[in-house]
């Protein structure tokens, strides 16, 4: 995936994106310097490494050109691919930039599976 995805994903808990929507957006928490968001293909890396085993987890589908903030393509973690890259967002989530929301829920041994891209509405 490049640099110029047309979306990307953000997982978070279910009760999370809830409140993230009456306050407007997913905001930075100390001491995070960026909210992390993957691609489709990827984000399955993420999701098993921080929130193995949980089943309220939703895929909120984001378009990065309503992104007020920087998305900077990064190195993830030494067990990731070499040379695999992540977008971080460098400051709010804002709800406005998020196109879709889906269930995430884990596979029976509680891993999480890639997921397909959704397709490009417009």
């Amino acid at each position: 995936m490049t640099v110029a995805a047309r979306v990307l994903v953000h997982l978070c808990g279910a009760r999370d994106w809830s409140r993230a929507r009456r306050r407007g957006g997913i905001r930075l928490q100390a001491p995070a310097e960026f909210i992390h968001l993957s691609t489709p293909e990827q984000v399955h890396l993420p999701a098993n490494r921080l929130f193995r085993g949980r089943d309220d987890l939703v895929l909120l589908h984001v378009d990065p050109r309503l992104l007020g903030s920087p998305v900077r393509w990064e190195p993830g973690v030494a067990t990731d691919p070499e040379s695999m890259l992540f977008p971080h967002l460098y400051g709010p989530l804002p709800v406005r930039a998020v196109i879709g929301v889906a269930a995430y829920p884990p596979s029976p041994d509680g891993t999480f599976p890639p997921v397909v891209a959704p397709q490009d509405p417009t």
